[in-house]
């Protein structure tokens, strides 16, 4: 049980460290930080190498941004094998909607409670 924590919180880490590589030594704004997280994602499941490192760590591999590029791809394909065609422009959203309602609902509440800084 142990090791599956060591995994998770390595395999997370190493993907959060690479984020902060390329903030602190590129000129990549956080967005295309974050999308190219997600094209990776997507980029890698596709050749069938996250699939990989999902077996491997789990949720170390899941929660980051490059989990949801994967869960766009794998939920694409499922939805492309179940109902074809139709299925790639259906799946992603289906498979994603309750992270993105997540998002959408919590950022709402956040910015009820707090107050934004302005300059």
């Amino acid at each position: 049980m142990f090791i599956e924590y060591i995994k998770v919180f390595a395999v997370g880490g190493l993907i959060c460290a690479i984020a902060q590589v390329l903030i602190d030594k590129t000129a990549m704004t956080g967005a295309r930080i974050l999308v190219s997280f997600v094209v990776a994602g997507v980029v890698l499941t596709g050749f069938g190498w996250y699939d990989k490192l999902v077996d491997f760590a789990t949720s170390g591999a899941t929660v980051p941004i490059v989990g949801f590029g994967y869960t766009l791809a794998t939920e694409t394909k499922a939805a492309v094998d179940e109902t074809g065609l139709l299925g790639a422009l259906t799946g992603g959203l289906t498979g994603t909607a309750a992270g993105i309602t997540a998002a959408v609902v919590f950022a709402f509440i956040w910015s009820l409670i707090f107050k934004s800084k302005q300059k």
